[in-house]
């Protein structure tokens, strides 16, 4: 028997999922080891392992998520970097767009710059915006510059020439001389990082890349060693932030990418989730220790976005296009200067963590508040191992109710109708502002508090239909198991769609994309035997345009291939802004070609079951709503459900990594593969 094992680390625990061959299913939690992440990855393996009688050796495919890249840029313990740029260019980074981060804070400032000026060296060299070379590169001073960079004792070095997305030339030369003098130095190389225009996000990008190296690669060696000596010659992948894996010789090549890898995970096991329940239309409600993560699925799909932002950095890569908000179990509530009670974006964290987790938290959360209103079971986490203690919480919350004049469970009540509200906004924030109607979608609540929150959630936003999956708080780990392997390449060709030979000049480009495609599968070991598939995107706008829309290339032909993409182009514009002009110029801008293999077989995790019988509640216990007065809801042990189960609100129902709330009037189903279908009244 074959297995496959997904392990997520979380900032409280680390999530682990084991899929079988059978379809047989295996879920653990451990306590996460911030200071060495892999400790908590490889022991929480090995007692998965010990708990269930499988073989070390039998884990044939390792998947892991990691958010070592993220919690370094946040602490700022990356490594020392230096910059290599075109003469004139240095202070790209640091000028940036000359826009304030947030525009009514005349005091908010951009982070200071990971790579200070004096670390930054200028090169004598330029390549013109068509690729063509306007000055030779110096290479005298070239060595010159090495020598400076020999003295400076980094940890690595970031190459960011001007167009070198066009033309990577120089910035090979200046990459050879650099690893022949100094090979022990971490090279980042924009042409290698994202070969794309706008200079200010690639720098950014290639920057942060440089940052990371050094944490990410000492990282990796060290969990792929553990990770042999304990399972033999399995598989590893890690995840990336645009959903799916990669090697972990291109992890620690492009840190940056697994930066917004946490979240992502998450959204790809929903679509499993959804797919097996036959939801086309969902939106993701993945709510941790420290925030809420929200994300729009339609057609078992989700959407990319290539601008984000890490700690005020603008990051120019793909990755699934997640809302986060500052709404977690760890939230901590507060009153502002107008006397008003907030909650988060501050959290507790895992240390100290809530005041109930006794650990020597004193400030009120979200966590807190749930225990004191029956929502959470004073017998704890983790199926009673992880005990909590209520009257910590209810000393934490009482200086805030004396503060509003309230009753401490009121104040606690207080305390979710905010952070629920904050949910709202984010989910409205992803439908409703994009012009899409929040109920004609299914809400998939995960994540360890996201179905404790999921029906004050659907029921605000007036949502019918409510989905938690078998596992809720490992879904992640879930989805880095049925994960593809997947690798993303992009070329910046500017072609205006009138030209005679704009077909021709685009599947040229796209020849040469599919033989990096084809180079990529062969140095990652992934031919000849593969299921495989590719998809092709085209950025296109109207000429003067400051930003593109992503049109999908079907068509296989040359001919006739520019009106498609025109016709495609003007529905985008159509859907997104709500006109189109079929007399302005159009031009593409990149091409980009995603390169999947299935690693996954999509049958694997049905369960059958075939006796059905009502489910028996384990007890009651007082449970406060939106009432003032508590309602007696029985508590279920969610291990005892079948498939066809059905019952009625008000309830609560356990499980080893999430409770689940389910409201008055609310009918729950149990889904074949074990899902919870409740139907919002």
């Amino acid at each position: 028997m074959k297995y496959t094992l997904g392990v997520d680390v979380g900032g409280t625990f680390t999530d682990l999922f084991v899929l079988n061959d059978a379809g047989q299913v295996f879920v653990h939690k451990t306590p996460s080891t911030p200071a060495n992440p892999a400790r908590a990855i490889v022991d929480g393996a090995k007692e998965l392992c010990k708990k269930f009688d499988i073989a070390p050796s039998d884990v044939t495919r390792f998947c892991h998520g990691t958010t070592v890249a993220t919690n370094a840029l946040i602490q700022r313990r990356g490594g020392k970097v230096c910059m290599i740029t075109t003469r004139g260019f240095k202070d790209v980074i640091e000028i940036a767009r000359q826009v304030r981060p947030k525009y009514y804070d005349l005091y908010e400032d951009y982070p200071a710059p990971l790579v200070k000026r004096q670390d930054r060296f200028e090169i004598t060299e330029r390549v013109g915006f068509d690729g063509g070379v306007v000055q030779q590169i110096d290479r005298d001073e070239l060595a010159g510059i090495v020598d400076s960079i020999e003295l400076g004792g980094y940890d690595a070095c970031a190459i960011c020439l001007l167009f070198s997305y066009n033309n990577p030339e120089h910035e090979r030369i200046i990459a050879e001389e650099v690893r022949k003098r100094l090979p022990n130095l971490r090279l980042s190389v924009s042409s290698e990082v994202q070969p794309e225009f706008r200079e200010y996000e690639r720098f950014s990008t290639t920057l942060l890349n440089g940052y990371l190296l050094s944490v990410m690669t000492e990282y990796m060696k060290t969990l792929e060693q553990e990770v042999a000596e304990n399972f033999g010659n399995t598989q590893l992948g890690v995840n990336q932030s645009s959903g799916g894996l990669m090697s972990v010789n291109r992890a620690q090549l492009f840190p940056i990418r697994t930066a917004l890898s946490g979240p992502a995970a998450g959204v790809v096991g929903a679509i499993e989730i959804a797919r097996q329940a036959g939801r086309k239309k969902v939106i993701t409600l993945d709510m941790g220790g420290t925030s809420a993560d929200v994300a729009l699925i339609r057609d078992y799909g989700f959407d990319i976005s290539l601008d984000r932002a890490i700690e005020g950095f603008p990051v120019r890569l793909p990755s699934i296009d997640i809302d986060s908000v500052g709404a977690g179990g760890g939230s901590v509530a507060w009153l502002d200067l107008d006397g008003l009670m907030k909650v988060g974006p501050e959290s507790a964290g895992s240390y100290p963590g809530p005041a109930c987790y006794k650990r020597g938290g004193t400030k009120p959360t979200v966590s807190d508040a749930n225990l004191l209103l029956g929502r959470l079971s004073n017998r704890g986490l983790l199926n009673g191992t992880m005990p909590l203690d209520v009257s910590l919480s209810e000393t934490a919350i009482k200086p805030l109710s004396e503060k509003l004049g309230l009753e401490e469970k009121r104040t606690a009540q207080g305390i979710l109708s905010i952070v629920v509200a904050n949910m709202v906004r984010a989910v409205r924030g992803i439908s409703v502002e994009r012009g899409l109607d929040p109920r004609e979608y299914t809400l998939l609540a995960f994540g360890g508090a996201g179905p404790l929150h999921a029906s004050a959630v659907a029921h605000a936003l007036d949502m019918k239909e409510i989905l938690v999956p078998p596992s809720p708080g490992i879904l992640c780990a879930q989805g880095l198991v049925v994960s593809d392997h997947i690798e993303r390449f992009v070329r910046t060709i500017r072609l205006p769609l009138d030209d005679d030979k704009a077909g021709e000049k685009l599947f040229e480009a796209l020849t040469e994309l599919r033989a990096d495609a084809e180079r990529w599968l062969q140095t990652e070991d992934l031919l000849p035997d593969v299921q495989r598939s590719s998809d092709v995107v085209v950025d296109m706008r109207y000429r003067g345009q400051n930003f593109e829309l992503s049109v999908p290339l079907t068509g296989v032909q040359r001919q006739g291939v520019t009106e498609e993409l025109r016709n495609a182009f003007f529905a985008a514009h159509e859907r997104n802004y709500g006109f189109h002009n079929p007399k302005d110029p159009v031009e593409i801008v990149n091409l980009r070609l995603t390169e999947s293999v299935k690693l996954y077989n999509a049958k694997a995790m049905q369960i059958s079951k075939t006796t059905v019988e009502e489910p028996v509640p384990e007890g009651t216990r007082a449970v406060y709503y939106d009432q003032e007065a508590p309602l007696q809801a029985p508590v279920y042990d969610r291990a005892k459900f079948q498939p066809g189960m059905t019952f009625t609100g008000p309830a609560i129902v356990e499980q080893l990594d999430a409770t689940t709330v389910v409201f008055p009037g609310d009918q729950v189903v149990i889904q074949e593969n074990g899902s919870m279908l409740i139907t919002v009244n």
